[in-house]
């Protein structure tokens, strides 16, 4: 047995760890009288991936072929995005789909179709997965396409990792010529202006903005808009940085609110024009926070909630004040704020985009934090919202209920295959799915 916990720190149990290579091996640990739950590299911030009894998907990180005119990649379901990239950059490709993090493996990333700054263009992580094929409960191994097997390719698919174990997948890759990116940078005043540079850059490939979740009044929502795009001067080598790390949990107080506001102060004034543009390595523009080792230490032993959600469009705008409005009221200040614009849904049962803004939060956890979240909960479902079960660590079931509307299928698809009786996890114990 060993401690099991996320990328949040929060919750943490005592489990066992079952490590496999072979197929053969995972159909015998299946016949056994327990519930299991797959995990890839323990990088989402909730329980979703948390049970008694946890199956490593880690060590079957194998790559297995790829078509070097296609872009088509077939790899194990262990393989760290952070692997692909290290192979795949210099020979001049990139993921079509990736999230703010290279530190996940591609079965965290179909188990929870996974999206990036690229939603509004190109969609969810499933939109370039070809094939992938899984274990179910009983040991039958199946092939899922969007056109066979539809309803476990759209249950798996953000699914959560209760349908069963991803063995491995057929991905496509993109042609890159360059391993920098074209940054532009706009300073937004206030909320009106954040959504207006947003809609006014929506055919730029990749966009994203930070947010002062501390800011009030006419400054309410101001932010740092980033837009970017790949160069095209052939250059594919990556440059060599130095690694920093969080040797130690932080005390709790050290995230207090001056700090915050000071940090966000500094950061936002630190571009003294409206419009700024620099060339940025991929690494920089898609994953700032990997170069910090164990970051989330920051938080302290308590660890963080990250509370995600997402707006239809038309309702974007007056939820997010309100919610930024709520937090500012209620004296809580997340350390970190990140906005993004999305494209359409799409069929996958529990996929988390719909088309329109998405937020997501970084709260320690801190007395009157949960009271506080429910509040925002009420505030999301008024809107028409949702959370993102991947970020998620304390919502109800009403809450999820009310948020996706075919979760009935999911449960249902669950029964069917006697997914209930042996996938389950703590996250799906308390919202009944």
């Amino acid at each position: 047995m060993t401690y099991c916990t996320s990328w949040g720190l929060y919750p943490r149990i005592r489990c066992n760890l079952i490590r496999f290579h072979k197929d053969d091996f995972l159909r015998q640990v299946l016949k056994r009288d327990n519930t299991f739950i797959p995990k890839g590299n323990s990088r989402s911030y909730g329980d979703c991936a948390l049970n008694k009894n946890v199956i490593d998907v880690r060590p079957k990180n194998y790559f297995i072929d790829f078509n070097n005119k296609t872009g088509l990649l077939h790899v194990q379901a262990g393989v760290l995005l952070a692997e692909i990239l290290e192979v795949f950059v210099p020979r001049g490709w990139f993921l079509k789909i990736t999230p703010g993090t290279k530190f996940i493996t591609i079965g965290g990333a179909i188990a929870s179709d996974v999206h990036g700054k690229n939603h509004h263009i190109d969609g969810c992580f499933s939109s370039c997965v070809k094939e992938f094929r899984i274990m179910l409960p009983d040991g039958e191994v199946v092939t899922c396409t969007k056109d066979k097997n539809p309803d476990l390719w759209n249950a798996t698919c953000g699914g959560m990792g209760l349908t069963g174990v991803i063995l491995d997948a057929k991905i496509y890759l993109k042609r890159i010529h360059s391993c920098y990116i074209h940054q532009k940078t706009y300073k937004a005043d206030n909320l009106l202006e954040t959504f207006e540079l947003f809609e006014a850059n929506r055919q730029a490939p990749y966009s994203v903005a930070w947010i002062d979740c501390i800011s009030k009044g006419k400054a309410l929502g101001r932010s740092l808009v980033m837009v970017g795009d790949f160069l095209d001067n052939g250059n594919l080598e990556l440059p060599s940085k130095y690694q920093l790390s969080i040797p130690f949990y932080l005390p709790r107080a050290t995230l207090n609110k001056w700090f915050i506001k000071t940090f966000n102060l500094l950061y936002y004034h630190k571009h003294h024009t409206k419009i700024s543009q620099k060339k940025v390595d991929l690494d920089t523009f898609f994953y700032p926070l990997d170069t910090i080792g164990h970051w989330n230490r920051i938080y302290g032993k308590k660890g963080f909630l990250q509370y995600q959600f997402i707006l239809p469009k038309e309702a974007s705008f007056h939820g997010l004040k309100e919610i930024l409005t709520t937090l500012s009221k209620a004296k809580k200040s997340p350390f970190l704020g990140v906005l993004k614009l999305y494209g359409p849904a799409n069929s996958n049962w529990l996929s988390f985009p719909l088309e329109g803004y998405s937020m997501a939060l970084d709260l320690k956890i801190e007395r009157g934090i949960f009271k506080l979240l429910n509040r925002l909960d009420q505030i999301v479902l008024r809107h028409h919202g949702r959370l993102y079960l991947t970020k998620d660590a304390r919502m109800s079931r009403q809450t999820v209920d009310a948020g996706y509307p075919n979760i009935h299928r999911f449960r249902e698809l669950r029964k069917d295959y006697n997914m209930n009786k042996k996938f389950q996890s703590l996250q799906s114990r308390r919202l009944d799915i």
